[in-house]
């Protein structure tokens, strides 16, 4: 996809990088560090509707600090302090001609937006930090930072896996399976820094930031927005940003996914264009008819009591990316996890139906029993999620399922004939606040 003009500041000898998006009445300055190149950003399709989301309430200005993607390389032992970058945003605002502008912060972008905001209270309208942090190393008074063998750890991953799939997998599990996505967001990381350049900068940025002591200066209004599984940053930082920025909000998403244009995208701009804007964007609704299948672990709170939290982490792990597999097989579409099981969507029920054999057969010899429910009707599409009432007839018919069962609705049922799959019928059923009444059928002899 074609992005925007990409234009030029002159930061010291330096030219950073910048484009301008959109005419809405409110600035909103995007952040992103490392990894970022905005010209190769519109080539990921989910990152150019992340930026076409914003816009829609903005006018979104994205820029590449110096030292990667399209502005400036940094040589590895000149790498610019946290004030420098800092410095960076103020020219960008100058050469979009913004007075005043919010700031959208992520990831290792976040200190220099905060350092920002407290030096030029007057030039930032609000602040919202996303899975960030303003220290990462370990400390007496920061117990959940990062230990600097787990550091030297990781500058060695980027040293040797920059610009990989399995980086890309390892940041963004949401989307491990997701082919086209790897490739393209591998490449936007190629295109971003050289790997020793990346290890570099992310070393200097790791054991050397620490803007603590700002927060209680910063005197904008501010939203913390955290995942509540991220592997680089956990979820601990978060709420240390929250609690020490005085009137700071603070909200939990669900997921693990590092990049801001996976599974919580939509939620995510509904916090961040209500919080600028007093309101929530429109969502245009699109419906379609589609087969719905929800999985659901047996017994997985006894069971993660039995094996503790690093096995059951373990065995969730294998789980999941089971899951994953065979949806990517049979071409379902991951719509959402629940923790112990997953949300997908297919445009066939025979399909889906033997997805969900596949599923159950694969996670039993694991030593998992899944319930499985499958229904087909017509859903509310809004972004990447599904809502509608097929949805929640699926959920329920999930849980009535017995373990290692694959359940489906008539409606299922008669759009199958011919597929050759048997069923077996297992009554009549009373959804929880569903109305009528539901023959279900289960799947085999």
């Amino acid at each position: 996809m074609e992005g925007p003009e990409t234009r030029y500041v002159a930061v010291g000898d330096s030219d950073v990088a910048y484009q301008v998006v959109g005419d809405g009445p409110l600035d909103l300055l995007y952040c992103f560090g490392a990894g970022s190149h905005i010209e190769w950003c519109w080539e990921v399709p989910s990152i150019a509707e992340f930026f076409f989301r914003l816009s829609s309430f903005s006018r979104l200005i994205v820029f590449d600090r110096r030292g990667t993607g399209a502005s400036d390389g940094v040589p590895r032992n000149a790498i610019p302090t946290w004030e420098q970058w800092a410095e960076d945003m103020g020219a960008v605002l100058d050469a979009a001609g913004s007075r005043q502008a919010a700031i959208l912060a992520t990831l290792d972008a976040g200190p220099m937006a905060i350092l920002f905001a407290a030096m030029h209270p007057e030039r930032v309208s609000a602040l919202v930090l996303l899975n960030t942090a303003s220290r990462y190393q370990v400390a007496e008074d920061y117990p959940f930072g990062a230990t600097s063998d787990a550091i030297d750890a990781l500058v060695e991953l980027f040293a040797s896996a920059w610009g990989s799939p399995d980086l890309i997998r390892l940041a963004n599990p949401d989307r491990a399976d997701d082919t086209e996505y790897v490739r393209l967001a591998s490449r936007m990381l190629r295109s971003s820094a050289t790997p020793r350049s990346a290890s570099a900068q992310y070393d200097y940025m790791l054991r050397s930031v620490d803007v603590r002591q700002v927060l209680p200066l910063l005197q904008v209004p501010t939203l913390v927005l955290h995942v509540r599984e991220s592997f680089f940053i956990p979820l601990a930082h978060g709420r240390f940003l929250a609690d020490h920025i005085d009137g700071a909000k603070f909200i939990e998403l669900p997921g693990s996914a590092t990049a801001m244009d996976t599974g919580n995208m939509a939620m995510l701009i509904e916090e961040v264009a209500e919080f600028l804007t007093g309101t929530r964007p429109e969502v245009e609704i699109e419906r379609v008819l589609t087969t719905v299948l929800f999985t659901d672990i047996v017994g997985s709170t006894s069971k993660a009591a039995s094996l503790g939290d690093q096995r059951w982490r373990s065995l969730l792990d294998s789980h999941d990316k089971t899951v994953r597999g065979q949806l990517h097989r049979f071409r379902g579409r991951e719509i959402n996890t629940t923790g112990d099981g997953f949300v997908a969507s297919f445009d066939g029920p025979a399909r889906a139906i033997r997805c969900a054999q596949a599923i159950a057969d694969a996670t039993a010899k694991l030593g998992i029993e899944l319930r499985v429910g499958l229904h087909t009707g017509e859903c509310e599409v809004r972004g990447e999620d599904l809502g509608g009432l097929a949805v929640h007839i699926a959920a329920r018919i999930a849980a009535i399922a017995a373990p290692g069962e694959v359940l489906v609705s008539e409606t299922v049922k008669g759009l199958i004939v011919g597929s050759g799959i048997p069923l077996s019928e297992r009554g009549t059923h009373v959804l929880k606040g569903v109305p009528d009444e539901w023959r279900l059928f289960a799947v085999g002899g």
